[in-house]
């Protein structure tokens, strides 16, 4: 997760820093109101004077594309207009938004029927991750499911008439797959029974007479099936002797399978998996670099794909006629993501980057030609003021190279060393990368505070052996000493104050911010944790139990009493005392990856030894805060945390 880093205007001449642009406005006492979700314990009112203040920064809109209307050639994308993230159509580049659904709660994913007849979307309840799938119907939002299952919206038929999804209805725990007729929502009928794992339906074969089944494992494990849909028999399509990944499968018109596999290398290369000897044929290899997405045009002509380069995007056309690779050279460095084919050859996309902010695209994979549908609103603010981040690469401590991501302030607006928060992502298969970063370019551009975003060990992006690097609780401090080389490289920075540098992240993240605090507390002023983890065994125990083997995998398994004694003993749980500067915990009480008894069981023990330890927590959020109002006081809350804790005093 990416969450909230403050930081503040350094004075030239070293002396008590006073942030002028969060300076007391002594016209006025007046307080925001706080939420009725929220719980901030120890968290001091939020002036109505840094609200003002920040407000451009709090306005900005994205729009991500979702999906193509088979039937009026317009583009449907997520956008938020109120409190919460909803499904908007766009009929032509530019025109305005037309709002579809209007839910209390965010509109995660949505799919139209190949025939246009049918728009599907899902979403949960106060962040819960129960997910129900919705039948858009005449405006109105008609559920399909049972309500309290869990579901996942998978792919359609060709013809149109049923719909592949998951759903833990079953035993409470593990996705099976369903085949649905969503006009006929009480034909869903179990296909595949599973027995643990992830498992996901994924593409329906040209024929219909298949559909693809993917079971996850690990991120470097993942199994291939393909099911007969008359008889429910299934036939497992990898047989590799060594974990293998895939990414992106899709069948192509002519029977092929495609996938993005790191079968036979260490990144992702985008090939074909033939489904009678399951072995993978790689057709485009970038070498270094892993594919990380692509789609295919409906007539079987083209492949457009996503090449990660140390987490930026570059999209590339791959003519399956001639085999020609042409790159998309004009677009801005930022991200792209969900990209897809429409009928009539367009590719829709989102492309999200600091200067452009988040935004849904097209472009003709004939000419290369971009079409810009969506300019979302930046606050009145333009969004080409806001800085692109450099690339800093350093060696480790064990000679491993990594990188990350550093946003510097303007020099000429912001003179002297700036003040450092390291943001470190969750997953722990994440990736840092240079997108838009919202409410944080204010931290930028206004308080001249310098925000890093790491890609430690176990990042995604740089091959199947770095993200295996951190695997197991006897390698899970490593990952903490890549912090260590950071911090030590970035504190020789010329432009950098290594008197002012805080350390935040959120899930995983959060986890690292804790044991960051622990192992470099002396050179940190605080720590911000957002949905972390305090303590792997009690994190392991009370996860959600469809979630509990996939997470042993990556930490180690709880059960094992060597596994276990180490587990506690990387927890900084186990050494809170430790923990000497202030904290900052942030959580939500729906949380089904990490529970809130996490955030709880640390700020109790940080108390208990007389330390600061600020908590928010929302009733109504699960893994980190998704509805607007939430997360405008998350951000005030931790300005006036780093505004006493990291920028105020010695």
């Amino acid at each position: 997760m990416r969450n909230l880093f403050f930081g503040a205007l350094v004075a030239a001449s070293m002396q008590l820093f006073v942030p002028s642009a969060l300076a007391a406005d002594k016209t006025t006492d007046a307080i925001a109101a706080k939420p009725a979700a929220l719980v901030a314990d120890q968290v001091p009112d939020i002036p109505m004077a840094i609200v003002e203040k920040t407000r451009p920064y709090m306005e900005f809109r994205t729009a991500g594309f979702v999906d193509w209307d088979p039937k009026t050639k317009a583009m449907i994308v997520r956008t938020r207009f109120a409190d919460t993230s909803q499904l908007h159509r766009v009929a032509e580049p530019r025109r305005e938004r037309e709002q579809l659904t209007f839910t209390d709660e965010p509109v995660r994913s949505a799919s139209y029927a190949p025939d246009g007849s049918f728009l599907l979307f899902q979403k949960d309840t106060g962040g819960n991750e129960v997910n129900q799938i919705f039948k858009l119907e005449d405006g109105v939002a008609k559920m399909l499911t049972d309500g309290k299952s869990r579901h996942s919206l998978g792919p359609w038929s060709n013809k149109g008439n049923l719909l592949a999804f998951g759903s833990n209805k079953r035993t409470g725990l593990y996705n099976d797959i369903y085949l649905m007729n969503p006009a006929k929502p009480d034909s869903a009928t179990m296909l595949v029974a599973s027995t643990g794992g992830g498992w996901f339906p994924i593409d329906f074969s040209p024929d219909d007479k298949h559909l693809l089944v993917f079971n996850y494992v690990s991120i470097t494990d993942n199994q291939l099936y393909l099911i007969d849909i008359a008889n429910g028999t299934s036939r497992k399509l990898t047989n590799s002797s060594a974990p293998v990944a895939y990414n992106g499968l899709q069948f192509a018109p002519d029977g092929r399978l495609w996938a993005a596999s790191d079968d036979g290398s260490d990144v992702q290369r985008l090939g074909t998996v033939n489904i009678e000897t399951a072995m993978f044929e790689p057709v485009i290899d970038e070498k270094i670099w892993d594919v990380s997405d692509f789609d295919i045009s409906k007539d079987g002509r083209w492949i457009a794909y996503e090449v990660n380069q140390a987490g930026q995007s570059i999209l590339k056309i791959y003519d399956m006629q001639s085999g020609a690779v042409r790159t998309v050279s004009s677009l801005p460095a930022g991200v792209i993501g969900s990209l897809k084919f429409a009928p009539w050859g367009e590719l829709g996309f989102t492309l999200n980057a600091n200067q452009t902010g988040s935004d849904s695209y097209s472009i003709d994979p004939e000419t290369l030609k971009i079409t810009r549908w969506t300019r979302s609103e930046t606050g009145g603010l333009d969004a080409k003021n806001n800085v692109m981040p450099e690339l800093v690469e350093i060696t480790s401590f064990d000679g491993e190279k990594m990188s990350g991501f550093l946003y510097r302030p303007d020099p000429k607006k912001h003179i002297g060393k700036r003040p450092l928060i390291i943001n470190i992502h969750g997953g722990p298969e994440g990736q840092a990368t240079p997108r838009f970063l919202g409410r944080n370019n204010y931290l930028i551009n206004e308080l001249g505070v310098a925000i890093f975003y790491p890609n430690v060990r176990g990042s995604t992006g740089f091959g199947k052996r770095f993200v295996a690097l951190d695997n197991g609780p006897f390698r899970r401090e490593d990952s903490v000493k890549d912090i260590g080389a950071f911090l030590s490289h970035l504190r020789k920075d010329s432009q950098i104050n290594r008197r002012r540098i805080a350390v935040t992240g959120g899930s995983y993240g959060g986890y690292m911010t804790l044991a960051s605090m622990l192992r470099y507390g002396n050179t940190l002023k605080a720590g911000l944790e957002v949905v972390g983890i305090s303590n792997f065994v009690t994190f392991l125990e009370n996860t959600q139990p469809y979630r509990r083997n996939l997470r042993r995998v990556e930490y180690g398994d709880e059960r094992i009493p060597e596994l276990r004694a180490k587990l506690e003993e990387i927890s900084p749980l186990r050494r809170a005392n430790e923990i000497k500067i202030p904290l900052m915990v942030v959580t939500g009480a729906n949380d089904p990856r990490v529970p809130a008894s996490e955030a709880d069981q640390i700020v109790a023990a940080v108390r208990a030894n007389d330390r600061p330890a600020w908590h928010l927590l929302a009733n109504n959020e699960g893994h980190g805060f998704r509805k607007k109002a939430n997360a405008d006081y998350q951000f005030w809350a931790s300005l006036l945390f780093w505004q006493k804790y990291l920028l105020n005093g010695d």
